[in-house]
């Protein structure tokens, strides 16, 4: 490819350096990575080092790589309070957008990158590279044949026994908006709307618990300071959708259970029902049950490639997001993650966590809601 795409990274911590860089080193004949930026220069220079070239440059601050017109694409994969001025300073900079899961940490800051990518006619999408699994592709390929029927019940599953992220800003409210819930419930949420084809939450009830922030023992990326843990162990949520439709969210870091899944769904439906039963470093599973021939029968589908989180091999599902995002940025087609669906998440997390801390039920108003592609 003569004209390959040029790449800003902004942030070079753990998302860039376990999903994003690894993945794009693979993808070269689509693009060059050319600057890397990062509040603490030194991740910049390493990430620069093993993953760019001599004429790669190096930036602190965010503003500068902007002003490089012949970056491309950029990657925004910094803490959630920071996704929505860089993002906003990108598209008004001319540059097409992959932000990094959640869209935002509130609505009001999803609304205003929306807007701004509106006014770009530049391409824009959010990191969910859950929707990139075998499992969860074989299930889409179901959900959108409409072999479950009316899917009028599903549950989002982001639990994990014990595994609080012990690194980075996790920990940290101002900086991530909240814990477990806006880091892995995110994605189960994203799986279960994408699944149903539904859009349009009315009403949000949610309860959050901060009960386990001085239980460390046991934890799998090792202890950390309670006096830091400012954020909900867990969480859980309990939507309604304008057609009746309803889901449950589960979301812990921490919880005392067996029953221990992570970017998994299960759906309900008039015909089948469906379950991906999914956990951290382990190949998804999918289960479908339904009638047939007068029987209740349960199938396993045998999925072949099951792949971890940030597998960067070239069947992972890091290299398919970005493949699949440079592909339309070069073909001027739509991106596998729209950004009007991933607001539509922040929107729902948002409310749980305002259900939670005034007790009462969140209303949310379908004729303000962002309409659909």
């Amino acid at each position: 490819m003569e004209n390959k795409l040029r790449i800003g990274i902004i942030g070079c911590g753990g998302i860039a350096n376990q999903k994003h860089l690894p993945s794009l080193a693979q993808l070269s004949d689509l693009s060059d990575v050319v600057g890397f930026c990062d509040v603490i220069v030194e991740r910049a220079i390493e990430a620069k080092e093993k993953y760019g070239s001599d004429d790669s440059k190096v930036y602190s601050d965010y503003h500068e790589l902007l002003k490089d017109e012949s970056i491309d694409v950029v990657y925004v994969l910094t803490p959630n309070n920071s996704h929505c001025p860089i993002t906003v300073a990108a598209f008004e900079a001319g540059k097409h957008v992959l932000c990094e899961k959640p869209m935002a940490a509130t609505s009001e800051d999803a609304k205003q990158m929306l807007d701004a990518w509106k006014k770009s006619g530049k391409k824009f999408t959010i990191g969910y590279q859950n929707r990139l699994r075998r499992e969860v592709q074989t299930l889409r390929k179901a959900c959108d044949e409409d072999a479950l029927g009316e899917i009028y019940f599903a549950k989002a599953h982001a639990v994990r026994r014990k595994a609080v992220p012990t690194w980075g800003v996790f920990q940290d409210k101002e900086a991530q908006g909240g814990g477990p819930l806006i880091d892995i419930g995110t994605h189960a949420l994203d799986l279960t709307l994408w699944m149903m084809g539904n859009y349009k939450p009315v009403s949000v009830t949610g309860s959050i618990f901060h009960k386990m922030a001085d239980q460390v023992e046991g934890n799998l990326f090792g202890p950390w300071d309670p006096s830091t843990f400012e954020v909900e162990d867990s969480a859980f949520g309990f939507i309604k959708m304008e057609n009746g439709a309803t889901i449950f969210l589960e979301s812990s870091w921490v919880l005392n259970t067996t029953d221990a899944k992570e970017a998994a769904t299960t759906l309900c439906g008039t015909k089948a029902g469906a379950e991906i039963i999914h956990g951290m470093g382990k190949p998804g599973r999918l289960v479908i049950n339904k009638s047939e021939h007068g029987e209740l029968v349960t199938q396993e589908p045998t999925v072949i490639g099951g792949v971890d989180f940030f597998d960067a091999s070239a069947a992972g599902v890091g290299v398919q997001e970005s493949k699949q995002w440079l592909e339309a940025i070069i073909n001027d087609t739509e991106p596998l993650v729209k950004p009007e669906e991933a607001f539509v998440v922040t929107q729902i997390l948002e409310a749980i966590y305002k259900a939670a801390e005034t007790g009462e039920t969140i209303k949310l108003n379908t004729d303000e809601a962002v309409t659909l592609s």
